[in-house]
């Protein structure tokens, strides 16, 4: 748990740093998307990308094989701003609203409070369940993750990290209460999830309306990867195209924040 000298040290880093513009020269730091990136890591870059993307702020994406060690809380990804370094989507969040930027200034206090909460449901079900599938399903781990994870380093390193990832994301799921699952548990909790969502998006553009915000970069970073990762078991993707809305929001970001302008 964070020491209130250290608390104090991040709110006062993000106060000065509030008061710079944002930098032409942000770089975002993440794993190699083709040999090395992980399921849950890969939905939290797609989905931290989105947010910058909707909030129109330039970025440029650094590959790096030790990014996940590079980062101060030691997951991905992390930004470079200027003198301040910034990891995972919510401080990101909130170091860009220190600089006067949200994509929540439409919304009342009411919707800022569901849009919280629906962020925790996707932390503590998606995001679980996508670790649960990289780290404990077998099949998953032997042919996907084991050699994506150690496929940047040298032996025996990349048998040892692989194993203390292993160890440390098991026992984080054992403390949650996700360890001992089976999978037609995990699926039964995600498609859960995705119904709630469902339910909430309904038939509008976003879930708040005409506007995205960062629930939506969330929803889209988590789902969209799921959808395009080829995995031994597609039964994860498979509950999430049992709700069209959700797959029509993934299109829709898609299309408009990540697609290329067809030159005329």
């Amino acid at each position: 748990m964070p020491t209130p000298r250290v608390i104090l040290s991040e709110a006062m880093a993000l106060e000065v740093g509030g008061k710079e513009p944002w930098p032409t020269d942000v770089k975002l730091y993440q794993p190699y998307e083709v040999e090395q990136i992980l399921l849950p890591d890969n939905a939290s870059c797609l989905a931290t990308q989105a947010y910058l993307k909707m909030s129109k702020l330039s970025y440029t994406v650094e590959p790096r094989s030790n990014a996940e060690f590079m980062s101060p809380s030691g997951k991905v990804p992390f930004i470079q701003c200027g003198a301040f370094v910034v990891s995972e989507l919510e401080p990101i969040v909130s170091f860009v609203a220190s600089k006067g930027i949200s994509l929540t200034n439409d919304l009342d206090n009411g919707q800022k409070a569901d849009m919280r909460a629906y962020m925790s449901l996707i932390n503590n079900v998606l995001a679980n369940a996508e670790l649960f599938i990289t780290w404990c399903d077998a099949p998953t781990y032997k042919q996907v993750t084991k050699p994506r994870y150690g496929s940047v380093f040298p032996w025996p390193l990349n048998h040892l990290l692989c194993w203390q990832k292993k160890s440390s994301v098991t026992k984080r799921l054992h403390v949650l209460g996700w360890a001992n699952k089976s999978l037609d548990d995990v699926f039964h909790e995600v498609d859960l999830c995705c119904s709630a969502l469902s339910e909430r998006l309904a038939s509008k553009n976003y879930f708040f309306g005409d506007k995205p915000t960062e629930l939506d970069a969330l929803v889209f970073g988590h789902l969209f990867t799921v959808l395009t990762t080829p995995l031994p078991n597609n039964q994860l993707a498979a509950t999430i195209r049992g709700y069209r809305a959700l797959v029509d929001l993934c299109k829709r970001i898609e299309h408009e924040y990540f697609e290329l302008p067809s030159s005329s």
